[in-house]
C-alpha cells in the first residue's frame, strides 16, 4: 500500500520564516522518524540557495500521523546545505537542547477574511472589546468551527495541545501547546501551525500571526512563553526566582531581537503588555516582562514563569534558543 510522507520545511524568507512542504510516496508507513528518507528541494526558489548551486537537504526530525489525509504522516525537517552542514536557515539546529526545559506556548493568531478580521462588518468596526474574549454566541463568537476543527486535528495528530480559547478582539483566537524539552515543543508548535493554516484553507480564510493586525486600540497578538526547569519547578524561593528575572533582565534587547518582527506595535505599555523598551517582572502582572505567576509564589515560589515578550509570528526555537541562553548565563 502506498503511504504518504508530507515533508515539513522553514524556508530562508526573513524576517521570519514560512512554512513549506510536499509530500512524498513511500511503499509503507516508516516505523519511525529515524526510517524516514532524506530528500532534497529547490533551495533557489526558497531563499536558501543560488539557482547554480541549488540543492539543499531535508533531514527528518519529527514525524507524527496526518489526520486530515489517508495513510499519510507530516515529517517535520530541518534544512541541511548539500555537504550535510546545518544550514544558516536552521533554527533548530542553532541551539543546544535541554530536555529538563518546559515549556508551554500560548499562540495567539487572527482568523482572517479578506483584509479583515473575521466578524469584522465590511465597512467599519464592531463593538469595542470587552464581550469577545472567551465569549460564546454568534454576536460576540466567530470561526469556532475553524478552531474546533484544529483542534481535533491536533489531537488526533498527538500534538499536546492543552486548551484554546477566543481571545480580546474579536476573530482572534488562542491555543496552549505544552513539551518538556525545548526542541519538542518548538517542533510540536510549528506542526500546529502548519495544521492551522492548512485547515484554513478549508473555509477559505487566512491566519494571520502579525502582533499587530488591526491598528487603534484592539489588543495584538502574542505567544507568551511559559517555562521551567528542575529548580524553578522543585526548589523555587523568592531569591532564585528573582535572580533569574533579574537575569533576563540584563539580556532583555537579545530577546527582543528574536521574539518577532514590528513587536514594537504589540509592546506598546498597552493591552496587557510592558513598552518593549523596558524590562519589568512581578507578580500576577500581564503588564510586565515576566509574569510570576501567583500560583507559583503560593507554592513556595515553585513552579514556571511566564515571558510575556514574544510576538505570535515568532520563531518559537529562537525564543527557545534565548531562554536557554539566559537561563546559562
Amino acid at each position: 500500500m502506498s503511504y504518504k510522507l508530507e515533508y515539513i520545511w522553514l524556508d530562508g524568507y526573513s524576517p521570519e520564516p514560512n512554512l513549506r512542504s510536499k509530500t512524498k510516496i513511500v511503499g509503507n508507513k516508516p516505523a519511525s522518524v529515524e526510517e524516514c528518507p532524506s530528500w532534497s528541494f529547490d533551495g533557489s526558489s526558497t531563499e536558501q540557495a543560488e539557482g547554480s548551486s541549488s540543492d539543499c537537504l531535508l533531514k527528518p526530525a519529527k514525524m507524527i500521523d496526518d489526520p486530515q489525509r489517508n495513510n499519510a504522516s507530516l515529517v517535520l525537517c530541518e534544512v541541511l546545505n548539500a555537504d550535510g552542514s546545518v544550514h544558516a536557515t536552521n533554527g533548530r539546529g542553532a541551539f543546544e537542547d535541554d530536555h529538563d526545559l518546559w515549556i508551554g506556548f500560548e499562540q495567539e493568531y487572527t482568523i482572517m477574511s479578506g483584509a479583515k478580521p473575521l466578524g469584522f462588518p465590511a465597512d467599519g468596526y464592531p463593538g469595542p472589546q470587552g464581550p469577545y474574549y472567551c465569549s460564546v454566541g454568534v454576536d460576540n463568537c466567530v470561526g469556532r468551527d475553524i478552531v474546533e476543527d484544529h483542534l481535533d486535528t491536533c489531537l488526533e495528530a498527538g500534538l499536546s495541545v492543552t486548551g484554546i480559547n477566543a481571545e480580546v478582539m474579536k476573530g482572534q483566537w488562542e491555543y496552549q501547546l505544552f513539551g518538556k524539552g525545548g526542541k519538542n515543543a518548538c517542533d510540536d508548535l510549528w506542526l500546529s501551525r502548519y495544521l492551522l493554516h492548512r485547515t484554513a484553507e478549508r473555509y477559505g480564510v487566512t491566519i494571520e500571526l502579525h502582533p499587530k493586525p488591526i491598528k487603534g486600540d484592539w489588543n495584538g497578538s502574542g505567544m507568551h512563553t511559559n517555562f521551567s526547569t528542575t529548580p524553578i519547578r522543585d526548589q523555587g524561593g523568592e531569591e532564585l526566582i528573582k535572580g533569574i528575572c533579574e537575569k533576563f533582565r540584563t539580556r532583555h534587547d537579545d530577546h527582543i531581537a528574536s521574539y518577532g518582527s514590528d513587536n514594537d506595535q504589540r509592546l506598546t505599555g498597552l493591552h496587557e503588555t510592558q513598552s518593549i523598551d523596558t524590562f519589568s517582572y512581578g507578580v500576577s502582572d500581564r503588564g510586565a516582562s515576566i509574569r510570576i505567576p501567583v500560583g507559583t509564589v503560593q507554592n513556595g515560589w515553585k513552579g514556571y514563569l511566564e515571558d510575556r515578550r514574544p510576538a505570535s509570528n515568532a520563531d518559537p526555537y529562537k525564543v527557545v534558543g534565548e531562554i536557554l541562553t539566559t537561563l546559562r548565563a
